[in-house]
């Protein structure tokens, strides 16, 4: 009996913590973008690229927007192109904005890229180890002659304004394909892990990428670099 009722705490601890750790989030409508990041913000900012999008999300920690800008260029292969993008993530209080983490990349002409882009199919802002803070995951990448198939492949996780980044090199022939992890990503949260592979079977089922065969096994044994085999 007295067993029991330790199962019964631990259930009602676990779902009450579950509950308390809700991270709300939404995508800006451009009217809002404009009301939010008025010309003297983006100045004050230093947003000197064109705003894609901006998503605004609350945590234990308070108010945070996170501000995805890229450079547009022209290009044959599609109406408008990217060769550079960069994602800012601001906490936000009392009209100041604050910066938490910024990253950037552009596209590289000795590999026949053409264009860089958030693959926001793949984004999402949620708190996947229940501690009440946000843990943003973000997925892009670059296109080639060959599409996706000869392009690469960044997901960025943010855990605790820490980053870590899995790189991934698509290609037609099997020993163009490679993969690279950082040794940060195994330490984090299994939940937090999980959503990761899961994105990568997705980009996978979707014909947006290509990782080597035996990429869970790799993973699985904490492989900083993998081929196809």
């Amino acid at each position: 009996m007295k067993r029991i009722t330790i199962v019964l705490l631990l259930l009602i601890y676990n779902f009450s913590f579950a509950q308390n750790s809700n991270v709300t989030s939404r995508q800006l409508s451009d009217q809002e973008i404009d009301s939010v990041f008025t010309d003297t913000i983006k100045i004050k900012l230093q947003l000197d690229d064109s705003i894609h999008r901006v998503y605004k999300y609350t945590d234990k920690a308070g108010i945070h927007f996170i501000v995805m800008t890229k450079k547009t260029t022209e290009c044959v292969e599609q109406e408008v192109c990217s060769d550079s993008i960069k994602a800012y993530c601001y906490s936000y209080k009392i009209e100041n904005f604050k910066l938490s983490w910024t990253f950037n990349d552009f596209i590289l002409p000795n590999n026949h890229e053409y264009s860089i882009s958030y693959w926001t199919k793949y984004f999402k802002i949620d708190d996947y180890d229940n501690d009440g803070f946000a843990d943003p995951i973000i997925v892009y990448g670059t296109f080639g002659m060959n599409d996706f198939y000869d392009g690469r492949i960044k997901i960025l996780i943010y855990y605790k304004n820490k980053k870590s980044v899995i790189r991934h090199q698509n290609g037609v022939l099997d020993n163009e394909r490679h993969t690279q992890i950082d040794k940060e990503f195994y330490e984090l949260p299994i939940s937090i892990k999980s959503r990761v592979k899961t994105i990568i079977e997705n980009i996978n089922e979707n014909d947006h990428g290509l990782f080597p065969s035996g990429w869970q096994k790799a993973m699985k044994n904490k492989e900083l670099k993998f081929d196809e085999k």
